[in-house]
């Protein structure tokens, strides 16, 4: 009699206490509605707007926004043709943003396996030393690497005083620079993911694999790739997705000549005064990033699936 008297009263707290934490989320969970869904939102209706004559929107529908994020029209004759210059653009930021998390995981690897086989009381300042660039403004930042690779920076000085280049190379204002911009910027966020993963990394069995006389790049291959990959499918995203909305990095060190998608988009909503398909574009960007996560999602599920 007592326990049946027992279970109703424990559901009744438990219904309390489920409420009460529910009530304790409400403002959080308002917050996120007005803070991220709510300007998401707006950016999906005015991409299906019409452009007004001074900027902002036109309150009829319109799917032009969409339309020109693909395809141009001829003020003239109404021909439809591709839009190059926004097609270059995204495949310029698709393809950099690869190319940087490509970068950033050759310079990272070893820098993370390095700080991972360090005694534990040297770690800390090893990690320190990594993460002291996000200290500094990435303006700053981005100056300091156009100070290095300008006609008259450190990189074409050095060049010239060992004889090994007669003239300064033209890196400044070319997709190089940008690359090597965004690859300083972004490569904590690639070190220390794979620092994490390797921290966690059995080294008995590397020492296994050379009992069995393995080569060091089939141990590298075969043993501490497969163990680590999380943390390299991790790093990836990490720099993956900032380096395709860079705006910062492009704008300095490509000087206007090299627009990305974050530049091309802040075109449209500033002196392009076409706000739809600066919202179109966003949302495109939004497609890219959240396709990028998903296939992050479903490499991670299938490490834990498979142990």
């Amino acid at each position: 009699m007592r326990d049946a008297n027992a279970n109703p009263a424990e559901a009744a707290m438990r219904a309390r206490q489920v409420r009460r934490n529910w009530l304790l989320c409400v403002p959080a969970l308002v917050l996120l509605v007005f803070a991220a869904s709510g300007p998401l939102l707006i950016v999906l209706v005015y991409s299906f707007l019409e452009p007004g004559d001074y900027s902002g929107v036109v309150w009829k529908f319109s799917t032009e926004g969409w339309f020109q994020v693909v395809f141009s029209r001829d003020i003239f004759d109404d021909t439809v043709s591709l839009a190059d210059a926004h097609l270059s653009i995204i495949w310029r930021s698709v393809s950099l943003s690869l190319a940087t998390t490509a970068l950033t995981l050759l310079f990272g690897f070893p820098t993370a396996y390095f700080i991972a086989t360090r005694p534990d009381s040297q770690r800390a300042a090893w990690l320190f030393l990594i993460t002291i660039p996000f200290w500094t403004n990435l303006l700053i930042r981005t100056f300091a690497i156009m100070e290095v690779v300008r006609n008259e920076g450190i990189l074409n000085t050095f060049l010239m005083k060992a004889g090994l280049i007669d003239a300064p190379i033209q890196i400044l204002y070319t997709e190089t620079a940008v690359l090597i911009g965004m690859a300083y910027v972004y490569l904590p966020l690639m070190v220390l993911p794979l620092y994490a993963a390797m921290e966690r990394l059995d080294f008995r069995l590397v020492e296994a694999a050379y009992d069995l006389y393995a080569t060091r790049m089939r141990v590298l291959r075969k043993v501490i790739i497969p163990l680590v990959k999380p943390g390299i499918v991790a790093g990836s995203i990490l720099v993956f997705v900032p380096s395709l909305g860079a705006y910062v990095t492009p704008r300095v060190l490509g000087g206007g000549k090299n627009m990305m998608l974050g530049n091309l988009i802040e075109l449209q909503f500033g002196q392009g005064r076409n706000w739809p398909l600066g919202a179109s574009l966003s949302l495109t960007l939004l497609v890219i990033v959240t396709v990028a996560l998903l296939f992050y999602v479903r490499n991670t599920s299938k490490s834990s699936r498979y142990g």
